[in-house]
């Protein structure tokens, strides 16, 4: 049910998220702590996004979702930004942020090497190339702890 939901909740932003220059990140449907659900779309834009943004989208989603009768049940819904310690765990995440540097940290040593930044140049079917060192490195996501945009002070 969860994963029916998030998918056509993701349906119906993504024309509002055009129109306003944002791009859903991710959308997830969960209970919260207490015992409510929550409708969680993370969103991101060019140079990232603020509290405006998110109150804006929410605004102009909550509508589109409260016309289309999707979800039956009592819902919170949250907009947040990506964060700067993100995770990239979706398909849509992956291809979304082709050509910004991460952060690496596989489980087991590849070449000797165990954590490391680089820039993700590609993404298809589970498998990340990322630019290390003058060299593509091909790798599975499973293989990796984490990939991460790499955020730099």
């Amino acid at each position: 049910m969860a994963n029916d939901i998030e998918t056509s909740a993701l349906e119906l932003s993504d024309k509002v998220a055009n129109g306003m220059g944002v791009y859903v990140v991710d959308v997830s449907y969960a209970k919260n702590e207490d015992g409510d659900y929550t409708l969680c779309y993370s969103i991101d834009k060019e140079g990232g996004v603020g509290i405006d943004d998110c109150e804006a989208f929410s605004r102009s989603v909550e509508e589109i979702l409260d016309k289309s009768n999707i979800i039956s049940d009592k819902y919170v819904l949250e907009v947040t930004s990506p964060g700067v310690d993100r995770q990239l765990k979706t398909d849509r995440e992956f291809n979304y942020y082709i050509g910004r540097e991460v952060d690496v940290k596989l489980y087991a040593a590849l070449d000797g090497i165990k954590e490391f930044s680089g820039v993700l140049k590609a993404y298809n079917n589970g498998i990340a190339t990322i630019l290390y060192d003058g060299k593509d490195i091909e790798l599975d996501k499973k293989q990796a702890v984490y990939i991460k945009l790499a955020f730099r002070f």
